[in-house]
């Protein structure tokens, strides 16, 4: 198998957490080269960050609406995509052994939303951050942190293995990530603990509607499905269809035909031979027949 064919099969069996992992590491790589290019020809660089980052002001998230999702896509080093890959590959891996991979991705993209719409209301509305100037949201963690409150909220007494730890529970977890962002808000990045928490409570209660049989991303879904049947290809036209069908009844036409005409000819055959073992009756007698000449004739017979 070449090399191309083997990128084609594992992008196609790929889960809907590799390629979530797989567009955010891409996305790392190619800002942060060209980061690299702009140091090595002084040039201004910070103008594409803050195009696709989530603004603390209203005004500014008018002009750049995009920034709601694209924001979650870039993350500020190594360490910053690292944490949030190896928790959204964890919960991941447990959230597609009960809800499809759709309902995982309302649980990331949805998380996203209210990770920047907490982040945004919380830098105009709480007295700490009035003294702040601009200020940028980025990375993934609202997202993953839908995704992993989600599932430790369904399957809360779920035991997992950690290295160094031994068997947990899984909603140990998530509180313990939960109650580490409230800790850390006065001690640095407070809008970015904040759309942790935002994320968090998308995530939690996403699933325990599920569980009164409320699904409150079913609008998300719906615009996704759209999104994605703009990139489908096109049905055949009628005309073609109408072309193979005319060429299936001729077909058709002309094997009924030929089993006919087989059909005329067994009949024929049949009936010679039946004559012929009458014309041996009134000759010789019925006991002149054989065994086989007798059981043709009563098969002959029931069939008339």
């Amino acid at each position: 198998m070449k090399g191309s064919d083997k990128f084609k099969y594992k992008l196609q069996t790929a889960t809907v957490v590799e390629k979530l992992i797989a567009v955010n590491v891409l996305v790392f790589l190619l800002f942060y080269l060209f980061r690299t290019l702009t140091f090595l020809f002084q040039l201004p660089s910070d103008f594409l960050l803050e195009w696709f980052s989530f603004p603390k002001e209203l005004g500014e998230f008018i002009f750049k609406p995009w920034s709601i999702i694209t924001y979650a896509f870039l993350h500020g080093g190594i360490w910053h995509i690292l944490s949030n890959m190896l928790i959204l590959y964890f919960s991941g891996i447990y959230f597609l052994n009960y809800f499809s991979p759709k309902r995982l991705l309302n649980y990331f993209f949805l998380g996203v939303i209210m990770g920047a719409l907490v982040y945004m209301l919380s830098y105009n509305l709480f007295p700490a951050f009035q003294a702040t100037g601009r200020s940028y949201l980025i990375g993934a963690s609202a997202g993953v942190m839908a995704v992993l409150v989600g599932i430790a909220t369904y399957i809360p007494n779920m035991r997992v293995k950690l290295l160094l730890i031994g068997s947990i529970k899984f909603w140990y977890i998530a509180a313990f990530l939960v109650a580490l962002d409230v800790i850390q808000i006065p001690m640095g990045n407070a809008g970015g603990h904040l759309a942790h928490l935002g994320g968090a409570a998308l995530g939690y209660a996403y699933t325990k509607q599920l569980q009164k049989g409320n699904d409150i991303g079913a609008w998300f879904e719906k615009i996704m499905d759209s999104f994605a049947a703009l990139f489908q290809p096109t049905e055949r036209k009628a005309k073609m269809k109408t072309v193979y069908r005319k060429n299936t009844n001729k077909k058709s036409a002309a094997a009924q035909r030929k089993s006919t005409f087989s059909k005329k000819l067994d009949k024929d055959e049949k009936q010679k031979q039946i004559d012929a073992i009458l014309d041996k009756i009134s000759k010789s007698g019925y006991d002149s027949l054989s065994k086989s000449e007798k059981d043709f004739l009563f098969k002959a017979g029931k069939e008339d």
